[in-house]
């Protein structure tokens, strides 16, 4: 297939979207509570706040790594497993499937790091405090490499997704069979 072929096909693909629009969606959770709340701290994940290591690793490490793992970093990798599998289905199957996963979570990673450095460069201030002021709503470039280093790691999202997904139908059909078998009713 040629690479206007298997971009097209990309474009269509449902998995495509719904990794793309639910990871968006999945990081813009924290950031819709921050809006409405005023407050850079999330309510639950704040009681697992970490150091903060300069400006490289933030305090909301625990958030960065559940965001990230699906959003730039996840949907990047469903990403390029599709694209590859759309220019050749053979390329993505068993363990190679993870090279196409790597370059797409790095390459959305990218692009989504460089609309944050735009974005900061902006100096849109969002409405929670910092020290008293306001701060940009957007992330600082020093937590870019961090970043990546989350991409890496989150080619392995979709599989654990998938397993979750049917560890979860197991027991829906377990529960199922129990409550319409009349021998197990009390």
């Amino acid at each position: 297939m040629n690479l206007r072929r298997a971009i097209g096909a990309t474009l269509r693909s449902k998995r495509f979207w719904l990794w793309q629009i639910g990871g968006a969606i999945i990081y813009s959770i924290p950031v819709a509570i921050r809006f409405a709340t005023g407050n850079v701290q999330l309510p639950i994940l704040s009681l697992l706040k970490t150091p903060p290591v300069d400006h490289y690793i933030p305090s909301n490490l625990v958030e960065k790594i559940l965001v990230n793992a699906f959003f730039p970093g996840g949907a990047g990798g469903v990403a390029g497993e599709v694209f590859v599998n759309n220019c050749n289905p053979d390329a993505s199957k068993g363990k190679a499937k993870y090279l196409p996963r790597l370059c797409g979570a790095l390459l959305q990673t990218a692009v989504w790091s460089a609309f944050q450095y735009w974005g900061y460069s902006l100096m849109i201030l969002g409405p929670w405090s910092i020290g008293g002021g306001w701060g940009n709503i957007f992330e600082y470039w020093m937590v870019f490499p961090l970043n990546f280093i989350l991409a890496v790691f989150s080619i392995f999202t979709p599989d654990v997704v998938n397993f979750a997904k049917s560890k979860l139908e197991i027991a829906y059909r377990e529960l199922s069979k129990h409550k319409n078998d009349p021998a197990k009713k009390t």
